[in-house]
């Protein structure tokens, strides 16, 4: 349902405040900053109106009022003004990062150590490969009941393992296993390893032994290890500063799902382009950890097929605008660098992609 510009302009107003103070948000306060130009009381009756719209709900009866979820969500894709960083600030954010680069690994968790220290809170850093596959399949011949698979993955990694059977393995069998699993396993991900397969394969080399079954365990394991994200967190001490975290129990539940290693993003969700900001407010996270917090992701690309994502968590009452910022900046220049990516020119890291769960930009 469409609310009118004022209505907007309070919400916005409301959201602004709560986020600058914490405390329930009144008539008068607003009146002295929104610059309405109406009464105490005409904003009154507009902040009932977006209660019972769901945009806004009173903790008591005499008290102010706070945003819902829905309201966050209405204020992160219509009203808030994207924050420019400053040069000095984004100059900053790069230097601070420059110093921390190193290895792959070593880069990601310092980024979300330095995401945390930027923000004020838990950050999230995480890394996965888009598509990795299976480049060659090597089946060497040892003895009558031993043999090596080595595989070669996409990104020229290289995995390898020793198997031993209870039976005698024919070393015919397995010079036809390794032609088969070259044809048919080859150039794809493991979704397509399907029972289907590994039955065809099977009848194929005439394996009534069950070798063909072990190297597709394998090939599946490879897949599904390399195509693993690599995380890292940073900072979930920083909840307890935050005073809706002043509950023992709700902080430290929140901190143990993300010191637990808790997805962010919802499972098997893919992540967007880089260099877009996805927001997920309070009931819109899928965790039932995540259900009182909110999220804000940017997504960077790696290069080699690896894309990743910086995110930070915390109360609804964010400050969306300067957080998406200082992520935006974070993961241009993870993109830049680790990527071969380009940084945004001057001016442009204002210019947010903002995405939610109901597909408004």
């Amino acid at each position: 349902m469409a609310i009118s510009e004022r209505k907007k302009k309070i919400l916005a107003a409301v959201v602004d405040e709560y986020v600058r103070t914490a405390e329930p948000v009144g008539s008068k306060a607003i009146a002295a900053t929104a610059g309405l130009g109406c009464s105490s009381a005409t904003i009154r009756n507009e902040l009932a109106e977006l209660v019972s719209l769901g945009y806004l709900e009173q903790p008591h009866t005499s008290a102010g009022r706070v945003p819902t979820p829905m309201g966050y969500r209405m204020y992160v894709n219509e009203l808030m003004e994207k924050q420019r960083l400053s040069l000095e600030e984004t100059e900053d954010i790069n230097r601070r990062m420059n110093q921390k680069l190193r290895e792959l690994d070593d880069t990601i968790s310092e980024v979300s150590r330095l995401a945390s220290q930027l923000t004020d809170y838990p950050a999230l850093a995480l890394t996965t490969r888009t598509a990795v596959t299976i480049k060659r399949f090597d089946i060497i011949y040892v003895d009558a009941n031993t043999f090596i698979i080595v595989v070669m993955l996409s990104d020229n990694t290289v995995k390898n393992k020793l198997v031993k059977l209870p039976v005698s393995v024919d070393q015919k069998l397995v010079q036809r296993l390794s032609a088969l699993f070259n044809s048919g396993f080859t150039g794809i991900t493991e979704g397509a390893v399907t029972p289907l397969l590994i039955h065809s394969t099977e009848r194929a080399a005439d394996d009534t032994m069950g070798v063909t079954s072990v190297i597709a365990a394998f090939a599946i394991e490879v897949l599904t290890e390399a195509a693993a994200p690599s995380a890292y967190v940073s900072g979930e001490n920083r909840l307890l500063n935050q005073p809706e975290f002043r509950d023992p129990d709700k902080a430290h539940r929140l901190m143990g799902y993300l010191s637990g290693g808790g997805y962010i993003l919802p499972p098997n969700e893919s992540m967007d382009a880089a260099g877009e900001i996805k927001v997920l407010i309070g009931p819109e996270n899928v965790a039932e950890e995540l259900k009182d917090s909110s999220v804000v992701i940017a997504t960077y690309d790696a290069g080699d097929n690896t894309r990743g994502m910086i995110g930070v968590v915390g109360p609804t009452r964010m400050d969306y605008s300067a957080v998406a910022a200082k992520l935006s900046i974070l993961a241009a220049g993870l993109s830049k660098r680790l990527g071969g990516g380009e940084s945004p020119p001057e001016g442009m890291h204002n210019k947010l992609i903002i995405k939610g769960d109901t597909g408004n930009e």
